[in-house]
């Protein structure tokens, strides 16, 4: 029995342990799987009901609850849970140094202030511009293309119609974006969650023909 009792605990499963290609793929299923239910947004106990739920239906084991039954509220449980987050994240940004929140519910903050034009809605903008989930995960980066953006303004989320025509040629600032000024309850699959506030930097390099000399933007180091 003492035996027993000292015997020390398995270790867990480590990146050292995948030493075939099969282990890694099997690793990053459940990479993929995590990243999938990220929006749930689960607290440590419920992610250990996640692992009972998968655990049950692999063996085949009797389900605790009626999947018919509970199955069709999963949609509606991320949606509550992006909306608390969301407006968690908004209401702590909004008290930030420096930053506004303009009446459409968008936080826009400064981060360096320009010298040049402003746009109007009907502008085409030529911009830098690095976008992220309320986690940190980043969505998309023209740094990271090596290139900058150009589109017309009215062609994009609302969030960016407005936050950038307060902005002057030269300058650059945060955006916070409430979901209904972004991509609302549809998302934009699979790199952005339905119901998701989103964080933009944004730099306005130039508008319409301005700033045609701006050169290409390279990537910025990763910290």
């Amino acid at each position: 029995m003492q035996a027993l009792a000292q015997a020390p605990a398995q270790a867990p499963a480590s990146s050292a342990s995948l030493k075939t290609e099969d282990d890694k793929t099997v690793y990053a299923l459940g990479l993929s799987i995590g990243r999938s239910i990220k929006i749930f947004d689960l607290s440590p106990a419920e992610v250990e009901i996640v692992k009972k739920g998968l655990t049950d239906s692999l063996t085949n084991a009797k389900p605790a609850v009626d999947l018919e039954t509970y199955g069709p509220k999963l949609q509606a449980l991320a949606k509550g849970r992006q909306d608390k987050v969301g407006q968690k994240f908004l209401e702590d940004a909004a008290k930030e140094k420096g930053a506004v929140k303009l009446p459409s519910g968008i936080v826009f903050k400064e981060l360096k202030a320009g010298s040049g034009a402003s746009p109007k809605a009907t502008d085409t903008v030529k911009v830098n511009y690095r976008g992220t989930l309320t986690n940190g995960t980043e969505f998309d980066s023209s740094y990271k293309r090596g290139e900058p953006a150009e589109f017309p303004l009215n062609g994009v989320i609302p969030c960016w119609t407005e936050g950038v025509q307060k902005l002057k040629v030269g300058g650059k600032a945060q955006l916070v974006c409430p979901a209904k000024q972004a991509y609302g309850e549809q998302g934009s699959p699979p790199t952005i969650p339905p119901n998701a506030t989103l964080v933009f930097e944004v730099e306005l390099l130039g508008i319409g023909g301005q700033g045609a000399d701006v050169p290409r933007a390279t990537p910025e180091p990763k910290k």
